[in-house]
Parts: structure tokens; C-alpha cells; sequence
């Protein structure tokens, strides 16, 4: 009895060995970007992806000295993407929401910003769903903006995209009535731009842990939550540490993201 007790717990250590051994080391890791949301990531003129989260994902790679792949995706593509093996992480403004933690992990949160709508300045909309009643309203597929819309305004017409570029497009246009989105987003993405004269952030600030979670993370499969998001845990306590993150936010946002601990 006491040899094969032995001989059991020589062949628990063989596997524990063999699964460590097995555990990737993530010296290379593909990362999905979004490359339609300014700031946060969008094309250059040169072709090339720029934006505060490219630049936060190229740090956390120097970080954990890897190589890393951006590969662009539209957003709603991201996690479908994920899960087929085809990007190991998401850096693409994915809150972390309860909803979203049944699918994917999560790093810690790495930045967090306020939700709001943005319509023709001097509109006078009440925000209930009575009040918003037959109002055409803008959302990203796949996104908590579009989880809010769907949640709160449902006597509205809600009308989906792809992007968010997309959505500012048909607002200016007059075919929608408004948008829900990140507040820098609107602030940088449409309203300090020349197409977004003559419109405005209306409404209150839309911050409901229901929907938008607890701020932003990076998403990973659930299997690699103890390898891979431990690297990426330590990259960001480290980055916000230094005041790095700071100084990369200040290139961006004229007033804080750091998310609250």
C-alpha cells in the first residue's frame, strides 16, 4: 500500500512537472486591436495603427519582454477571434463587465472613463425610456454601449454598427439622432474635429455597473488567466507605478483615467 501510495504521488509530480513544462512561456503574443476608435486606436496616414491603447500595448509588451502581433479586427470580431485561437489577448476598450467574465478573463483594470450621448447641441431630449420614445440612436455591435441602449431605452430605435466612425458618419448626416459612447471617444473621435460642429454631450454621465463594469481590461482566454494575465497584471502595475501610464494618458486626455483601486 505504501509503494503505491508512493508511486501515486511520484506520478502526480511527473505531471505537475510536465504541465509546467508544457505552460507557455509567452515570449510571442498576438494581440487584437480594434484600429477604429480614436484616441484609443485607429490608422495613421502611413498605414500604421497608432493611438493610446497601441501605445499601451507595445509598453506592456516591453514590459514583459514578448514580442508582439497587432492584428486588427472589428470589434465585434474580437472575442469571436479570441476564442478561435486567432489572438491571444484583447486590448480594444472591453470593459470588464460580469456578462463578458463568463467568456473571457480579465486582466486588472488599466484605464476607465464615463459613458455619454453626444446630439445637436441645444437638443433637449429627456433620458428615459418615454422620453427617448421613437429617437434613433447610434450603438457599436458587441459593445456595453450598445447592452445600455438595449437595457434602458427600449421604446428607442436602436440602429447597430460596425464602428464608431461609422455611427458619427450618419449622426452628422441627420439619419440618427444620437450615440452612446466612451466620453473621449466623442470627444476626440467626433466633437474636437471639424464634422463635429454644432453637436454636444447631452445628458447625464452613464456609469452603471450593470453595464459598464468596472473599467477597462485586457481580455484572454480563461485557460491562460493564470500564465498570460499574470504577465499582463504585473506589466500594468508596473507601468501605472512608474507614472508612465500617466504620461502616456497625458499625450491623449486633458484630465485623469487612471482607474480607482
Amino acid at each position: 500500500m505504501q509503494a503505491r501510495r508512493l508511486f501515486t504521488l511520484m506520478a502526480l509530480a511527473g505531471l505537475a512537472t510536465l504541465a509546467q513544462a508544457q505552460a507557455p512561456e509567452w515570449k510571442k503574443i498576438r494581440i487584437g486591436v480594434e484600429g477604429a476608435y480614436p484616441p484609443f486606436s485607429e490608422i495613421g496616414a502611413d498605414g500604421k495603427l497608432k493611438g493610446f491603447e497601441i501605445d499601451l500595448a507595445l509598453a506592456y509588451c516591453a514590459q514583459m519582454k514578448a514580442e508582439c502581433t497587432l492584428v486588427q479586427q472589428d470589434f465585434d470580431g474580437l472575442i469571436p477571434a479570441l476564442q478561435a485561437r486567432k489572438v491571444d489577448a484583447i486590448i480594444a476598450s472591453v470593459s470588464i463587465t460580469e456578462a463578458r467574465k463568463k467568456v473571457v478573463a480579465f486582466s486588472r483594470p488599466y484605464y476607465a472613463t464615463p459613458a455619454r450621448m453626444v446630439a445637436k447641441a441645444g437638443s433637449s431630449f429627456t433620458f428615459t425610456a418615454e422620453g427617448l420614445k421613437g429617437k434613433k440612436i447610434g450603438v457599436q455591435r458587441a459593445t456595453i454601449f450598445e447592452a445600455c441602449v438595449n437595457g434602458e431605452f427600449k421604446q428607442s430605435e436602436i440602429v447597430r454598427y460596425a464602428t464608431q466612425d461609422q455611427i458619427f458618419l450618419d449622426l452628422k448626416a441627420g439619419r440618427i439622432d444620437m450615440t452612446m459612447a466612451d466620453s473621449p471617444a466623442i470627444d476626440q473621435g467626433f466633437l474636437g474635429k471639424p464634422e463635429g460642429k454644432g453637436f454636444a454631450m447631452v445628458g447625464p454621465v452613464f456609469d452603471d455597473p450593470k453595464y459598464f463594469g468596472t473599467g477597462t481590461g485586457v481580455a484572454m482566454r480563461k485557460a491562460d488567466e493564470k500564465t498570460l494575465g499574470a504577465k499582463f497584471n504585473a506589466a500594468i502595475e508596473a507601468y501605472q507605478t512608474s507614472g508612465d501610464f500617466k504620461k502616456t494618458a497625458a499625450k491623449y486626455f486633458p484630465y485623469d483615467i487612471t482607474p480607482k483601486k
